[in-house]
């Protein structure tokens, strides 16, 4: 690995071509490939920045979406093979753009060193020897995909007839990256998709050629150990190893958010850690199993990575996480939203993220999916939906259906953030809720769901001038709450010196250790969950609370007894760390206290 850290997918089109902006330069980046009318549109885009014949690919013929989804990534493979070879190929002259290349290199690169090396050999021979050598040792960034395995919605004709099952969104992305001219990475977000995993036997390029090497690998982003085994077993049965499981913060990190029952990301990288061989040997004996009723054999196993990501915000952090935990690499997304040479934010989102107060980064209901979103308070997605509503005409037109799930009102399924959706549910509200505080509680709920389909992509469009006319201009983003700290806009080379401890950035506020920042998140969750819930526990309920406090509880004492290794890690204070521990211990006590007397019948 070139770089120890990564760029996840950010959205849909925040990311959407960061391998174009940063694959030459050594560093991964994940792309979503859920919205195939954006990667046409991108295509269509780039083919013409770059002078490339381009024919569109309609959403109505035959398999589509797939085709649309592979020529997309052929064409990235091909601009990014271009740009690499272009860059590896210049002269070590002042000025070229190759010693970038190692410039960003982490200190304890290898590569680096031997680069630094060739500076102060003097011209001649020895000098020409070693340039040539460090070209041959160059690596561009992967350029991998995210495919959220929830967002599978059926297909139909044009007479409304279901195309079946191989035509699901998540299929069809899945067909879309399998067919491409890509040797890089999918990354499976949001749970399991038993549907998507037997489609995914289908791939070949999965499999390891003669050779054992395997050109399109797996990577689970996960948020506990449990669910990781599960899947990678599942997969592994199948005869389809996990590359690399990507563990992400439950509540400190940006999109979706997928709170765990408790469990705080330090614990959950430390049962990584300690089972890790465990897991490799569990998982290589039903691997290499699977493989031989296939016909494979293979001499080894292939290779297991670690990473994590979610909130991480100095170097100092990363480190630690890389240290300690004994990670492959890391995960940096939120900060890069500020990166305009890395990711697509207009000029407005990224003016306000910059003026951002702590308080306008929250964890909404937002989102059509159902599942937790972290929002931001001075989108213009949001200033959109309540003007919408005081005209009273809530919700959006729903013009992908990307996330049409709903099936209370319709045959065929709707999106909850759609007009005819809320229409419908308000009409139903009206008609069954007399009392006026549940009623407004009710409309908040109903009328909180914004277009994310629409909302996602609009800053690419805004940023690259590709908005059609009378087309939304509205955007949603997603960054983590760890974005309130970072203050303006910043080049490439200042993150990435950031990342590696070469320079640092100031932040806004005073800011807390990762695990602090998290824990907090949780015992705040926690608390709006229990307020939420409390006027009609049952044991059921209250069991999962008890959990969840147990495990918080769990999680502060595990900080307490890391606060050596992090002192001197991090060079954090430790009397700072026991005061924090302190005073989340105290207000989790506080907010918990009403399930110490609660008395439920089963």
């Amino acid at each position: 690995m070139t770089h120890t850290f990564h760029i996840p997918v950010l959205g849909l089109g925040y990311s959407i071509d960061t391998p174009l902006k940063v694959a030459r330069y050594g560093i991964s980046s994940v792309l979503s490939i859920v919205d195939d009318e954006l990667t046409e549109r991108m295509r269509k885009f780039h083919s013409a920045a770059n002078n490339l014949d381009y024919t569109l690919i309609k959403k109505e013929d035959n398999d589509g979406r797939a085709k649309r989804i592979t020529a997309y990534l052929d064409l990235i493979s091909q601009l990014v093979d271009r740009q690499f070879n272009a860059l590896k190929n210049e002269p070590f002259v002042t000025g070229a753009d190759i010693h970038t290349y190692f410039e960003l290199l982490p200190e304890k690169s290898i590569l680096k060193a031997q680069y630094l090396q060739m500076l102060q050999l003097p011209e001649g021979t020895a000098k020409e020897s070693l340039q040539q050598e460090l070209r041959l040792q160059m690596k561009a960034g992967n350029i991998d995909v995210n495919i959220m395995s929830k967002v599978d919605k059926a297909n139909y004709t044009a007479d409304l007839e279901n195309l079946g099952n191989d035509y699901t969104d998540a299929l069809a992305a899945m067909r879309g990256f399998g067919n491409s001219k890509l040797a890089s990475s999918v990354v499976i977000s949001a749970g399991l998709n038993p549907r998507l995993y037997t489609y995914m036997e289908n791939c070949l390029d999965f499999y390891p050629d003669l050779n054992g090497q395997i050109k399109k690998k797996i990577i689970l982003k996960v948020s506990d150990f449990r669910s990781a085994l599960i899947q990678a077993k599942m997969l592994a049965k199948k005869g389809l190893w996990v590359a690399e499981f990507r563990v992400e913060s439950g509540l400190n990190c940006g999109g979706h958010a997928f709170a765990t029952e408790g469990l705080l990301l330090g614990p959950i990288l430390e049962e990584f850690k300690q089972k890790r061989n465990e897991l490799r040997e569990e998982l290589s004996a039903i691997y290499q199993n699977a493989l031989l009723n296939k016909g494979i054999s293979i001499l080894q196993d292939p290779i297991l990575k670690f990473t994590a990501q979610g909130g991480i915000g100095t170097a100092g952090e990363n480190a630690f996480l890389l240290n300690y935990y004994q990670l492959d690499a890391t995960g940096w997304g939120s900060p890069f939203l500020l990166v305009p040479e890395a990711t697509n934010v207009d000029t407005q989102t990224l003016e306000a993220l910059t003026k951002a107060k702590q308080d306008d980064f929250y964890v909404s209901d937002s989102s059509p999916l159902g599942v937790l979103f972290n929002n931001f308070r001075n989108s213009t997605i949001e200033e959109q939906r309540l003007q919408r509503i005081e005209k009273g005409r809530p919700g959006s037109p729903c013009t992908k259906k990307f996330l049409s799930t709903n099936t209370e009102f319709t045959a065929l399924p709707i999106c909850t953030a759609s007009r005819e959706y809320q229409h419908l549910k308000i009409k139903q509200l009206e008609a069954t809720e007399q009392d006026p505080v549940l009623f407004a509680r009710k409309f908040e709920a109903i009328t909180e769901k914004i277009c994310l389909c629409e909302g996602l992509c609009a800053s690419a469009y805004l940023k690259n001038d590709m908005l059609k006319p009378r087309e939304n201009k509205a955007v949603s983003i997603c960054p983590g709450p760890n974005l309130a700290y970072f203050s303006r806009q910043y080049t490439l080379k200042e993150m990435i010196n950031h990342i590696y401890g070469r320079e640092t950035i100031t932040f806004k506020f005073n800011r807390p250790n990762l695990f602090i920042n998290e824990l907090h998140l949780y015992v705040d969750y926690l608390k709006k969950d229990l307020s939420a819930q409390l006027h009609d526990l049952n044991a059921k309920k209250t069991k999962y609370f008890e959990k969840f406090r147990e495990e918080l509880f769990k999680g502060i004492n595990y900080y307490r007894e890391l606060i050596p290794e992090l002192k001197l890690q991090t060079d954090m204070a430790a009397q700072e760390l026991h005061h924090q521990l302190q005073k989340a211990e105290e207000k989790l006590k506080l907010i918990t206290q009403v399930l110490d007397p609660v008395r439920v019948q089963g």
